[in-house]
């Protein structure tokens, strides 16, 4: 079993419903263990700023699903919820991110982990702290001193 971090991001519709309901979704993978998921978090957008806020959250899991597997798995969920793409940055229903998976560092066409801008951004760090204030990002060193570094980015818990 290997430890996963999965961001998840909403600005659509419910935002807080659409949120709960992927952490219910993640809560359901196939050899998967759900451990914890985080407080939900509002933040502002990142990139594209014409936008509502984004409410996030992070979830903790163990897993025996390989990277890949495991990304597929959320992408079905994003598909389920009507996750659209069509501009980068552009507003969504949901957003699941497969921001660590284990101490690995993975660089493949599509799949990318550690998420290559977790530790510049304090809506992923920050429930990832509250969960392991430990944890690790490989080749970065410490989330909570990235968190620290990205103070300037307004993020408030609900």
């Amino acid at each position: 079993m290997t430890r996963a971090f999965v961001g998840v991001g909403a600005n659509l519709g419910d935002p807080v419903v659409q949120v709960r309901g992927a952490i219910a979704a993640l809560a359901g993978l196939p050899q998967t263990r759900f451990v914890a998921a985080s407080s939900l978090y509002r933040s502002a957008p990142l990139g594209y700023a014409a936008q509502d806020d984004f409410v996030n959250a992070a979830c903790l899991l163990e897993t025996a699903l390989a990277p890949r597997a495991l990304l597929g798995e959320l992408r079905a969920i994003e598909a389920a919820a009507g996750r659209e793409r069509p501009f980068k940055d552009a507003p969504r229903t949901l957003d699941l991110d497969l921001l660590l998976y284990g101490s690995e560092t993975i660089d493949e066409p599509g799949l990318t982990a550690p998420h290559p801008r977790l530790h510049e951004r304090a809506f992923a760090l920050a429930p990832v702290v509250e969960l392991d204030p430990d944890c690790v990002i490989p080749g970065r060193g410490l989330a909570r001193e990235w968190l620290a570094r990205a103070a300037n980015q307004r993020i408030e818990k609900l």
